[in-house]
C-alpha cells in the first residue's frame, strides 16, 4: 500500500502538471485564449489535485488498513488456536483436535493435523494396551517359575522330574511368548521380509495334513479337499505355512473330536484356504475380538496352555503383507472357519 501510494503521488506530482499544459495548449490552438488565466487555472488544477489526492490517500489507507487489520486477525486468530493445540499435543494431551477453519489452506492443515493426531493417539492407547496385556501375560508364568524355586530352595517342594517338567512348560510358554511378541512387532511395523512369488499349494498343504495326523487323537481327524486344475498363488511359501501352522494349530487345540477339514477353492483371480473345525466354536459378540492381540474367549482363557493370544493377530497380519484378507465365521459349540485369499500368480 505504502509504495503504490508513493508511485501514485510521485508520478502524479511530476506528470500530472504537464499533461494538463498540454492540454491547455491544445485548447487554446483551436482558438481559446488563456493567456491571461492560464497561471490561474494550472493553480487551480493543483489545488484540486492535492485535494483529491490526500482523500484519496486517507481513504485508501483507512480501507487497506483496515482490511489488513482484519486479514490479519482472520490468519493470526486460528493460527495461534493451532500453537495452543499443538502445545498441548505436545505436553501429552492427545485427544487435542483443531477445530474446522473458514480459510481452505487452514482447513487442510488441521485436517492434516487430526488425522496425525489421531493416527498417534491410537498408536499410543495400542502401546499402552500391548505394555499390559504383555504384564498380565508374563505375570502367570513367572509367579509359577518363582513359586517352585521358592519351594525347592525352602526345601518346601521336593526337585523331582515333575517340578522340573513344570518349570521347563513354563520356560517354553515365556519363549513362545516373547518369540510371538517380536514377530508381531516386526509384522505391524512392516518389518517382516515378505518375498511373493508364485507357489503350487497342494505340496504344502498335503505336507501340513500328515504332519497334523501324527498329532491327532482317535476321535479327530483331518481331511483335505484340493480341486484339480487350481492355478499357483502369489505368496510367501514360508510366511504362508506359518499362517496355516497357526490356524490347524488352533483348530487342533480346541477341537477334542469330530474333523478338521482343510479346503481349497478359487473365486475370480483369488484362491481361498479355509480352516474348518467341528469345536467348541466362539461366540457372536466375541468374533469381532479373534483378530486382537492377546485376546482369547472364556472358555480359552481358562486354559492356560492354549497359547499367548498373539498368534491369529500375527497370522491376520501375514495375510494382509501377501495381499490377502482373512475372515472368521463361527458358532458356539459347533465349530469356528477361517479363510483367507490369496491372488493368483
Amino acid at each position: 500500500m505504502i509504495v503504490a501510494v508513493s508511485f501514485l503521488v510521485i508520478v502524479g506530482k511530476t506528470a500530472s502538471p504537464i499533461l494538463f499544459a498540454r492540454h491547455i495548449e491544445k485548447i487554446e490552438n483551436e482558438g481559446f485564449d488563456f493567456q491571461d488565466s492560464r497561471a490561474d487555472v494550472i493553480e487551480g488544477f493543483n489545488s484540486a489535485w492535492h485535494s483529491s489526492t490526500l482523500w484519496s490517500v486517507i481513504i485508501g489507507a483507512t480501507t487497506a488498513g483496515g482490511l489488513s487489520i482484519w486479514v490479519t486477525r482472520r490468519i493470526t486468530k486460528p493460527m495461534l488456536r493451532i500453537e495452543r493445540v499443538t502445545q498441548q499435543f505436545a505436553r501429552g494431551k492427545l485427544s487435542e483436535r483443531l477445530p474446522p477453519s473458514d480459510i481452505p489452506e487452514l482447513n487442510r492443515l488441521s485436517a492434516s493435523f487430526n488425522n496425525m493426531a489421531s493416527s498417534i493417539e491410537g498408536i499410543e492407547q495400542r502401546r499402552r494396551e500391548l505394555v499390559s496385556d504383555l504384564t498380565h501375560e508374563l505375570r502367570t508364568p513367572l509367579t509359577i517359575i518363582y513359586g517352585y524355586l521358592e519351594g525347592i530352595t525352602a526345601s518346601n517342594i521336593e526337585a523331582t522330574p515333575e517340578v522340573y517338567e513344570r518349570l521347563m512348560k513354563e520356560t517354553r510358554r515365556l519363549q513362545r511368548l516373547v518369540n510371538d511378541l517380536q514377530e508381531l512387532s516386526k509384522a505391524e511395523a512392516g518389518y517382516l521380509s515378505i518375498h511373493l512369488a508364485p507357489v503350487k499349494l497342494y505340496p504344502l498343504l498335503s505336507t501340513l495334513v500328515k504332519k497334523f495326523e501324527a498329532q491327532l487323537l482317535d476321535e479327530l481327524t483331518i481331511h483335505l479337499k484340493y480341486p484339480t486344475n487350481l492355478p499357483l498363488v502369489l505368496a510367501d511359501l514360508d510366511r504362508l505355512e506359518q499362517v496355516l501352522i497357526n490356524l490347524l494349530g488352533n483348530a487342533v487345540s480346541y477341537t477334542e473330536k469330530g474333523t478338521i477339514t482343510l479346503r481349497v477353492w478359487q473365486r475370480s483371480n483369488r484362491v481361498w484356504i479355509a480352516v474348518s473345525d467341528t469345536g467348541q466354536g466362539i461366540a457372536s459378540e466375541d468374533l469381532p475380538h479373534v483378530f486382537e492381540r492377546f485376546w482369547r474367549s472364556g472358555l480359552a482363557s481358562d486354559r492356560n496352555s492354549r497359547g499367548s493370544g498373539i498368534g491369529l493377530a500375527i497370522s491376520r497380519r501375514l495375510v494382509e503383507l501377501q495381499g490377502g484378507q482373512i475372515e472368521v465365521e463361527s458358532q458356539l459349540g459347533q465349530g469356528s472357519t477361517f479363510r483367507f485369499s490369496l491372488a493368483v500368480a
